[in-house]
């Protein structure tokens, strides 16, 4: 789909509450995407009152996801001057009228925003809500303003890089409130995105032969998912040699440095030339994609989670490739049921299962543009934002 085209016309035909907003107006921090492209700025912005159906949450924390770099840089159609952030964890703070599932003390993860009454909504896939451009990266449902000026929000339904949010009630996930709220922000994209694209959609039997392409936070993730599913072949693939050695750590069981070795000859070489049962690509690069078919077994599956520009077109040889009878699928969010599966990994984390806290590291929200940096360099895989 092409920005500014089937987004546009989603919102037409939304039924939401009214846009009028009750109650004060609250002096909030965030950091603000002042230009496309350019360095965020912290700023005093102001937050209106919640609408019936939202929850108003006081940040704790916040994950930097590659999406919140790539909406920064102009991939999609919300635009500057905006919050973005979209892996947030807190407290609810005040709940609208017509909110029931929580309350004023309750500890949340916030996931994106669905609408809860489009056909995918009702049979459980909110993760493919009919309305998800709109409600997630359109701008369009601001709470936020400066000076008058009015600043895009709701960005995934949430807009975390900011001391409090205005969120749906669809976007809050109750959590354990034993469990560190600091370490929780990044369950809600993520995690739930790399583990749902291996636990959720690929489903892979056991002692079967998975990759996974790029390690960052997502490819991570997938591969504490394919150890926790019993696949007995993990092949992780990156060009960071330090990422590699981390993803032994965390389940691989053999690496490729793709800027070193074919990646294609040496996956086929690790499985006695059958290729791979299960793929899953992070990177969304097109020739990488084209590349990964050639390394699928029979009756193989790769799934797609990167994210990148709107209008990327991939290869693929379908003449030769046929006789696999390979499946493509793309992938939003892990497919998953927030509510049910942001809990269940929480629970694998706590029992030692899903240990991504070696991913991490922590920065101040006056730091942002740093934690950034050291993403996109590699230095570190899960920035968080600790308010």
């Amino acid at each position: 789909m092409v920005a500014g085209e089937g987004w546009q016309q989603s919102w037409r035909v939304l039924l939401l509450a009214p846009l009028t907003r009750q109650g004060e107006i609250m002096k909030i921090q965030a950091a603000v995407v002042r230009e496309t492209g350019a360095p965020l700025s912290v700023e005093e912005l102001e937050l209106g009152g919640l609408q019936p159906t939202e929850v108003r949450v006081r940040m704790v924390a916040t994950g930097i996801c590659h999406t919140d770099a790539t909406a920064r840089d102009g991939a999609y159609p919300i635009s500057a001057p905006c919050v973005l952030g979209h892996e947030g964890a807190g407290v609810v703070e005040e709940v609208g009228a017509a909110v029931t599932s929580v309350a004023a003390g309750d500890h949340v993860v916030m996931a994106p925003a669905s609408c809860g009454t489009c056909k995918q909504c009702r049979r459980g896939e909110m993760a493919y809500c009919e309305h998800y451009l709109d409600l997630n990266l359109s701008g369009r449902h601001t709470a936020l303003s400066s000076g008058g000026e009015p600043v895009a929000s709701h960005f995934f339904g949430q807009s975390s890089f900011a001391t409090y949010a205005n969120v749906m009630e669809n976007s809050v996930v109750k959590v354990d409130p034993e469990a560190p709220l600091e370490m929780l922000g990044s369950f809600g994209c993520g995690l739930q995105t790399g583990a749902g694209a291996v636990l959720n959609d690929l489903r892979p039997e056991a002692a079967t032969a998975l990759v996974v392409i790029g390690t960052g936070a997502v490819g991570s993730a997938a591969i504490m998912a394919a150890k926790i599913a019993g696949c007995t072949t993990v092949i992780a693939v990156d060009l960071h040699d330090s990422r590699l050695e981390l993803a032994r750590e965390l389940g691989a069981t053999h690496t490729i440095n793709s800027g070193k070795t074919d990646m294609v000859e040496e996956i086929k070489r690790i499985t006695g030339g059958e290729g791979v049962n299960y793929a899953v690509d992070t990177t969304a690069v097109p020739a990488v994609l084209g590349q990964i078919v050639e390394a699928l077994a029979v009756r193989g599956t790769l799934v797609a989670v990167g994210n990148t520009q709107f209008g990327t077109e991939a290869p693929f040889e379908i003449g030769e490739s046929q006789v696999k009878g390979w499946t493509f699928k793309m992938n939003v969010q892990g497919s998953s049921v927030y509510h049910v599966f942001i809990p269940r990994l929480i629970e694998l984390w706590q029992q030692g299962r899903f240990p991504f806290e070696k991913l991490v590291k922590t920065y101040s929200l006056e730091d942002i543009n740093q934690a950034f940096e050291d993403s996109a360099n590699g230095s570190t895989i899960k920035p968080i934002i600790i308010f």
